[in-house]
């Protein structure tokens, strides 16, 4: 197998020193043999949702740190086998995550990737060890032994396609998203939405990972003349599309909308380009919640004031591991019922269907979001 990875970002090593990866995999040993829990945290560490790497790997650090002061599981420690999960890996991945899941060295996995690689790996796994899907995706997974904790359409999309279809008087809407699973389901539950406030869809296309030269696509869509585009591009492909809208001078007159453009999409993209650009999710790093203001002070003091821009999407890492610590304390016990776990937005678990957590509509100022509603 080979070894886990390291990334780079702005000059400094993400897992830093002490927060890091327990070696190489080879030298990990059988759980029953040691005083450690072990769980394979996987993020996305390359291509196109590279980008969310280091809040990722920071967020799972904290919630690490404060499991294990909290007792571990079972008086055990947790310990974290970072894997790489960009989809151009999964390869990889696969073959790193089998052995791992085989030899008894992971006890289960606490998971950030594109839904296509979830697929893959319940193909893999069977159910063998729990696997903590923590972001949005597109609903309906009922693989056993699979946790899905993240947003969905129906928390995300559904609400704020009629907040914004009111709001913006936007009637006319273009889709466009990455080619696999999330996006194309997504835009699936989004154009009846549309039609149902009375809009059209002037444009639905799909696009490899790896969009290096937008202004094509971009040029395309507005042919179409749209009042409003949706965006379900992941990670750097939405940097590089919400650029070239932005200097084109499209953000002058076309809204744009996306429920997975974070902080880090917006610091890339420039303050320049993210004018008429609204998002929906579950956490900001701007909300104002006293359960948020003390996630931010544990999370920059344990990183030394240094750490990766906070999003979503680090969020739900932290959220993920929480929830693997609750579900194995839960399973000890020979309990069952509602999972609540630690969270910077609050939140309690009840099936892959049913989540309580409150959902907000967001516009991007400069390269920060402002709360506008709450949607759910």
């Amino acid at each position: 197998m080979t070894a886990a990875r390291i990334i780079e970002v702005r000059g400094r090593s993400f897992p830093p020193p002490g927060l890091g990866f327990p070696g190489d995999l080879e030298r990990l040993t059988p759980i029953g043999g040691t005083r450690t829990h072990r769980v394979a945290v996987l993020v996305p560490m390359c291509g196109s949702a590279g980008l969310w790497g280091p809040s990722c790997i920071s967020c799972a650090q904290l919630a690490i740190s404060e499991v294990n002061a909290g007792g571990g599981i079972g008086g055990v420690a947790l310990e974290p086998v970072f894997l790489n999960s960009d989809d151009s890996t999964v390869g990889d991945l696969e073959y790193e995550l089998s052995g791992l899941v085989e030899d008894g060295v992971v006890a289960g996995i606490v998971g950030m990737s594109v839904s296509s690689v979830r697929q893959r790996l319940n193909k893999l796994l069977g159910g063998r060890v729990p696997h903590i899907y923590t972001p949005l995706y597109e609903g309906h997974e009922h693989t056993p032994n699979v946790f899905t904790i993240g947003e969905t359409p129906s928390d995300q999309l559904v609400p704020a396609i009629g907040r914004l279809s009111r709001m913006l008087s936007a009637r006319r809407w273009a889709l466009i998203g990455n080619d696999y699973v999330w996006p194309r389901a997504s835009n699936a539950i989004a154009k009846p939405c549309i039609a149902a406030q009375g809009g059209t869809v002037t444009f639905e296309g799909y696009v490899p990972f790896g969009l290096e030269e937008p202004a094509w696509l971009v040029e395309r869509i507005m042919r179409t003349e749209p009042d409003i585009v949706l965006i379900s591009l992941v990670g750097q492909d939405s940097v590089e599309f919400n650029r070239c809208f932005g200097e084109m001078g499209l953000d002058r007159s076309v809204f744009r909308f996306s429920t997975a453009i974070e902080e880090n999409i917006l610091m890339a993209t420039g303050a320049a380009n993210t004018k008429r650009l609204f998002a929906a999710a579950s956490y900001f790093s701007a909300l104002a919640t006293d359960q948020n203001l003390s996630f931010k002070e544990r999370y920059h003091a344990i990183h030394d004031g240094a750490a990766p821009a906070l999003n979503s999407l680090g969020q739900s890492m932290y959220e993920g591991i929480g929830f693997y610590a609750g579900l194995m304390r839960q399973r000890d016990a020979g309990a069952s019922g509602p999972i609540s776990y630690a969270s910077a937005r609050g939140g309690v678990f009840y099936n892959n269907d049913r989540k309580a957590c409150s959902t907000y509509l967001a516009r991007a100022d400069g390269l920060q979001f402002s709360i506008l509603d709450r949607l759910s």
